[in-house]
């Protein structure tokens, strides 16, 4: 068992280090390439592809292909794609938005679906095996976090130009400028790395389709819509719409966080401060406090319920929103070091917590469409809308500037994020009132 969980480690290191290699910081290298009115455009893709690409896959795992060979498929073409769009940023110093965004957006396409598909086939394979899904996959997952984190600090302090390679966090480096996290590099460091994860994907344990020699399913259950029929249920069906309204918030500092905590360098008064010239850096804090809290779901969950651990990722939201609003890099750094840590509890206890009771309320010939289903109601339909109304309310407040030969981001900045925090207390106090689940305590 114990190998078992070292090779889902693994799984889960990669699965997550593909996205942490540009995910947070794409915008700060979206915004002088030309771009930058165009970032939340380059997010809510993710939540547009999510509406209907974790579900088809899912349909495929359950039915056809076993998903460990689904898994390296899917990582392959993604993979592939993300690298061409790293040679077209390399022959076009300015990026033109059709051709560029199409190769991004066919990576991203083939890239969704595989973060259900990963816990699907994580939970089969754990359950092949004897072990308990609720107790053994929160640390498996925090692998998860840690290779997005390792992701996420390479693609900071890693430079190249000219054929000089190194590391560095010190704006006074003179190839400071050329690190990863503000160049097309950080788009072929996630091509490598999912080639690598496409080839390690076939070489897991087998994962068995199901259903497949029952001739008496109706057309629902060829086509893999069953998961659909969950909305039959009032509990699941609150469920899924507050997974959708709370996906709204998931891409919003994504997009965003990195390149709002860059403009201070285009301000005098924290030009030179650490965190504003090392945004990637100072943003894996939120995934560190991510590794941790995963720790903590199984004891939240089985004390507290899926309804109270929701409800505290909701609060933390509006915590997450609001030290934005409200701090700085210079002598209001803490408060986005705070932000940093309850992104974890707004994060994972949604995630990480709703996926598990996906697996747990739902029959095994749809668990796989289910966490699609659930893939589709938050990084689908909720964070599709929610980008793009993000970046409509931060394209008013901001605009793109020039300051001594850089671009930034520059203007009110706090009201974007006090909306959103708004936006989430509302949500949080409505799913209060509404949803209705009672638990049993363990």
């Amino acid at each position: 068992m114990n190998s078992t969980k070292i090779r889902l480690s693994i799984l889960s290191f990669l699965q997550f280090a593909v996205w942490g290699s540009y995910l947070v910081c794409l915008g700060q290298y979206l915004g002088p390439a030309g771009l930058g009115s165009d970032i939340a455009w380059f997010y809510s893709v993710v939540g547009f592809v999510s509406i209907f690409m974790p579900a088809v896959i899912g349909v495929i795992a359950d039915r056809w292909i076993p998903g460990q060979k689904l898994l390296g498929i899917c990582h392959f073409l993604a993979a592939v794609f993300m690298i061409l769009a790293w040679n077209y940023g390399q022959s076009h110093p300015t990026l033109e938005f059709t051709p560029f965004f199409t190769l991004y957006t066919l990576s991203v396409a083939f890239y969704m679906p595989t973060i259900a598909l990963s816990n699907s086939v994580s939970f089969s394979i754990l359950k092949s095996k004897g072990g308990d899904t609720v107790k053994d996959f929160p640390p498996i997952r925090v692998l998860g976090t840690v290779g997005f984190i390792v992701a996420m600090w390479f693609v900071n302090c890693a430079y190249y130009h000219d054929g000089h390679f190194g590391f560095t966090i010190s704006d006074e480096n003179p190839f400071a400028d050329f690190r990863f996290q503000y160049t097309d590099m950080q788009l072929l460091v996630s091509g490598i790395t999912g080639l690598l994860l496409a080839a390690y994907s076939f070489f897991l344990p087998n994962v068995p389709v199901g259903g497949k020699n029952d001739k008496n399913k109706g057309i629902m259950s060829i086509l893999g819509l069953d998961a659909f029929k969950l909305f039959k249920d009032q509990r699941m069906f609150v469920f899924f719409f507050f997974s959708m309204l709370l996906g709204v918030a998931l891409q919003i500092t994504n997009g965003f966080a990195t390149t709002f905590i860059t403009s201070f360098k285009g301000i005098a008064e924290y030009a030179n401060t650490f965190g504003a010239n090392n945004a990637t850096l100072l943003t894996s804090l939120s995934q560190i406090s991510e590794a941790l809290c995963i720790l903590m779901i199984p004891f939240f969950l089985k004390r507290y319920g899926i309804k109270n651990v929701m409800l505290i990722a909701m609060i933390a939201w509006v915590l997450r929103f609001g030290f934005f609003g409200i701090g700085n890099p210079g002598s209001g750094l803490w408060m986005f070091i705070l932000s940093m840590i309850v992104y974890g509890v707004a994060f994972d206890f949604f995630n990480v917590s709703g996926a598990l009771f996906v697996e747990q309320e739902t029959h095994d010939n749809i668990k796989a469409s289910a966490q699609g289903l659930f893939m589709l109601m938050t990084n689908g339909v909720g964070a599709s809308i929610g980008t793009l109304i993000a970046g409509g309310i931060v394209n008013r407040y901001c605009s793109w500037q020039e300051v001594d030969g850089h671009s930034y981001m520059l203007g009110d900045w706090s009201t974007p994020w006090l909306i959103f925090a708004g936006y989430s207390l509302v949500v949080a106090i409505l799913f209060k009132i509404l949803f209705k689940y009672k638990h049993v305590r363990e």
